[in-house]
């Protein structure tokens, strides 16, 4: 039997007949995600080859220094995503504010949240990197977003997913635990993002794999600790037997973890005490992602799902992965906290 080739466009074609009286704006909207995506990588593919490496000189919002493929990708984005009429508004991790619809253009019901180009400080090196992405409905009356369509819980995202850069490119969604997660790898020959990974269910039992920075295990919480003890088994309890594997490049470490299973963690630390990440253009996007394939997303004491952010950029600590994993640490930094 021939394989059935099924294009990112057929997929959204095929779930978007699932329900009756759909528009078919977001299906637009999902299309211009994965036409940037194709532009965004075929500059990262070219890195070296032209001048889009090292840094612009200017400093963003989070403090961090500018890289030129981050103005590249955010630029590709809000020109790619503006002007259709799906979208009311846009939010990048690159900018303080909201970014408007331009007043010539239609705008829509839809919000985008998005982080350009996770990693970028990576590319120089050619480790993988990758694009974050997240979609709320409009909640506020008007023509133009605001804070309020922004700021919204990440239950209430109406799709989410990633792009990764790396030997190839491959761009993950969901549209929440019902729609699953499915991943789309680029076939440059033809310039068409193919169905590759359907349904994509992270595996059980779980891989005995963490994902963590462990240079910072000086500076962690006590239960913190003890949980990286017990992946080593130097605890003196029944653990150890973990492998320990870390990029340093949040779609790639998780994008991994989505495929082979294990845990990936960013804890608070003495440095970073409301945590790290993201929680609208990092976390709660790769939550959506990690729960819709069968995991579990926690900021080690709730779901970061739940988490109602007050700003465009507060931080939060983030572990994601194999349900019981998560489980797990989120009771060794309960007990940690109750010594």
């Amino acid at each position: 039997m021939r394989a059935k080739v099924v294009t990112i466009d057929r997929h959204i074609i095929d779930q978007e007949r699932k329900h009756p009286g759909a528009s078919g704006r977001f299906s637009a909207l999902l299309y211009d995600i994965a036409l940037a995506a194709k532009l965004i990588s075929r500059e990262v593919n070219k890195a070296g080859l032209v001048d889009v490496l090292g840094k612009t000189g200017a400093t963003n919002v989070q403090g961090e220094e500018v890289q030129k493929l981050d103005d590249f990708a955010q630029e590709v984005i809000v020109k790619a995503m503006d002007h259709a009429g799906h979208l009311c508004c846009m939010v990048s991790e690159e900018c303080d504010d909201i970014i408007p619809i331009p007043g010539k253009f239609e705008t829509g019901n839809y919000v985008l949240l998005f982080d350009p180009l996770d990693g970028s400080s990576n590319i120089g090196v050619n480790v993988s990197i990758g694009t974050i992405f997240s979609i709320h409905h409009k909640v506020s009356p008007g023509r133009h977003g605001t804070l309020e369509d922004c700021l919204q819980p990440g239950s209430r995202q109406v799709a989410a997913g990633y792009i990764v850069y790396g030997s190839s490119t491959m761009l993950v969604y969901t549209t929440g635990k019902d729609g699953g997660a499915h991943g789309f790898t680029l076939d440059p020959s033809i310039g068409e993002f193919l169905l590759s990974h359907p349904n994509i269910r992270l595996p059980e039992p779980p891989a005995r794999i963490y994902s963590v920075n462990e240079a910072y295990y000086p500076r962690w919480s006590p239960g913190q600790q003890r949980l990286v003890d017990h992946f080593r088994g130097m605890n003196g309890e029944s653990g150890g037997g973990y492998k320990s594997r870390y990029i340093g490049s949040l779609v790639s470490d998780f994008h991994r973890t989505l495929l082979v299973g294990g845990l990936f963690m960013y804890p608070l630390e003495k440095r970073a005490p409301a945590g790290k990440l993201r929680i609208l253009y990092e976390a709660a996007p790769l939550a959506l992602v990690c729960e819709a394939a069968g995991g579990r997303a926690s900021d080690g004491a709730r779901d970061v799902l739940d988490i109602v952010p007050k700003g465009l950029h507060d931080r939060t600590p983030l572990f994601l992965g194999s349900r019981h994993l998560v489980d797990l640490a989120e009771q060794y930094l309960r007990e940690g906290s109750e010594s």
